[in-house]
């Protein structure tokens, strides 16, 4: 784990609610790092339900396929995640794993094992024995306490420099409800229907389909709008748990996603998943600086986001940022190579509120010196407007710098 916290860190975490029908325990299993807990299990109530999204990788992890399997039938009572081991590329062995785990975890909770669902994260390609793992679950199913999002959080970090934790309350019907989320990520992060590994819960009663429709059109302009490194990991998993304990306080169950009563709870999810999603960009290997990037004026929104993942994952564009570089050059060739519809002649580039090109040259009143005063803050806005059409879209990136390359350089030693 990289020793810095990242200068983009929460100055305070929130204070995290017990959500009902949660319970949660963290262990140290050495799986890969010593004197640190890296192991969570969440024990969730019977007549909870689930939904996922996960990587869209041609080469997912053990787990993510397990997960994929046992979400069909809706139901989950207990999580179980590692860190220091994605447990993909494992072939055989790495499904052998996932079964063993599987088992253990249904046996701590009573429950049959598709009611299970797992994540692991860390280094690909490396056998991840199962017993590391099962003799612990026996126990933490039984400890588990509604307390510790925090310590959760930390559990499923790697490459993190600090536990990224969200939560908000919303009404259904008349009745509060609670949101928790924690998300881990830093490196390998270019979403693809999914995120790094990021879990939320909720005491809402709200059946399956209705909370995978959520999760799913939630991810859109949150976690597949932050990018990293341009790479899309093996093991992307973002998931749900809904444990309905609020139906107790009078909330009403939902089994139908346009239902009206969703309304402040669709909100209040969306808000938590794009804070989640901030926090693992400004947690990016290295990074000391956010950058928004938005491009109006695109033929589609489709296209405008294209081209706006073209200029974020651009290691130029997101040099210049660490050097404190208005390098407006770097975004046109960035534009320019997305492959999308754009018109040279008609761009336009702002960084912050100062115009830096106009009409597919540089802005005539273009100052050196206000746009490198701007350049020094930590959070930097770029915006690109194509002038072909109506399409606009915003995504988040970070800063690279020389500590991007010493984690990943000796990431595995």
């Amino acid at each position: 784990m990289s020793a810095a916290i990242s200068p983009l860190a929460p100055k305070k975490y929130p204070s995290m609610p017990i959500v009902d029908g949660v319970r949660i325990a963290t262990a140290e299993a050495g799986v890969k790092y010593k004197g640190r807990t890296d192991l969570l299990a969440m024990v969730f109530d019977e007549g909870t339900t689930v939904a996922g999204v996960f990587t869209r990788s041609k080469c997912p992890s053990a787990p993510v396929e397990f997960c994929r399997e046992n979400l069909a039938g809706g139901a989950a009572r207990i999580l179980v995640v590692n860190s220091g081991n994605a447990n993909a590329f494992t072939g055989k062995k790495g499904r052998a794993t996932t079964a063993a785990v599987g088992e253990a975890a249904a046996g701590a909770v009573g429950a049959g094992r598709d009611a299970v669902f797992m994540a692991s994260t860390g280094v690909i390609g490396e056998p991840l024995p199962a017993e590391r793992i099962t003799g612990f679950l026996e126990g933490m199913a039984r400890d588990a306490k509604p307390e510790g999002w925090l310590e959760a959080a930390r559990a499923i970090m790697t490459t993190d420099t600090y536990p990224k934790v969200a939560t908000a309350t919303a009404s259904v019907g008349d009745v509060d409800v609670v949101i928790n989320g924690i998300a881990k990520g830093a490196g390998m992060i270019a979403p693809d229907m999914a995120t790094m590994l990021s879990f939320l819960a909720t005491d809402a009663p709200i059946a399956a389909p209705v909370l995978q429709e959520l999760l799913s059109k939630g991810t859109g302009k949150t976690f597949n709008a932050v990018t990293v490194d341009s790479d899309t990991s093996t093991s992307d998993t973002l998931m749900m748990f809904a444990t309905g304990a609020a139906a107790r306080r009078g909330a009403p169950v939902i089994t139908d996603a346009r239902d009206p009563r969703l309304a402040g709870f669709r909100r209040a999810l969306n808000r938590i998943l794009k804070n989640l999603a901030l926090q693992v960009v400004r947690d990016g290997e290295g990074a000391r600086k956010q950058l928004e990037i938005t491009v109006t004026g695109a033929k589609s929104s489709r296209s405008a986001k294209k081209i706006a993942l073209s200029i974020a994952n651009s290691p130029l564009v997101k040099t210049a940022v660490a050097g404190e570089d208005a390098n407006w050059g770097r975004v046109v060739m960035a534009v320019g190579k997305a492959g999308e519809p754009a018109e040279r002649d008609l761009l336009s580039i702002w960084f912050g509120d100062i115009r830096v090109a106009h009409k597919g040259e540089r802005d005539p009143g273009y100052s050196e010196e206000a746009t490198s005063a701007y350049m020094k803050k930590d959070e930097i806005a770029l915006r690109v407007d194509l002038g072909i059409g109506r399409g606009k879209a915003t995504v988040w990136t970070c800063d690279l710098t020389k500590e991007y390359v010493a984690i990943n350089g000796d990431y595995r030693s």
